[in-house]
């Protein structure tokens, strides 16, 4: 990503032969370590017209390592879904196999709400 004129910031002209402008960087949370994660695995329903969907919350991370966890999540569990603000949705009811598979693979994780 090149850095141009409309992105310095407050600084029209440095004498200073080593300044280098400061560039506001979009901040991306830091991905907590699995042990570290405190995940939720429910049943949802809602919005779906009375369809089934596997719902993983409580990711704390960057939105890439979301989405890779959500793509293991919905090939081992042969189904599609999505994974994007801290929520991984996984078609179909598969709590007990995400589950198993979320401990498996070293997170923290409680099941939620019924079923």
């Amino acid at each position: 990503m090149g850095k141009n004129k409309k992105e310095r910031l407050n600084v029209v002209y440095s004498t200073n032969k080593d300044f280098d402008y400061d560039y506001d960087e979009e901040f991306e949370e830091e991905t907590l370590e699995p042990e570290d994660q405190d995940l939720r695995v429910q049943i949802d329903r809602k919005n779906r017209k009375g369809k089934e969907a596997t719902l993983v919350t409580g990711f704390i991370g960057s939105d890439e390592d979301l989405k890779d966890l959500g793509k293991t999540l919905k090939s081992k569990c042969g189904v599609g879904g999505t994974a994007k603000d801290g929520e991984i949705l996984i078609q179909g009811n598969h709590k007990e196999k995400v589950y198993n598979l979320l401990l498996d693979m070293g997170y923290k994780v409680k099941k939620a709400g019924g079923n």
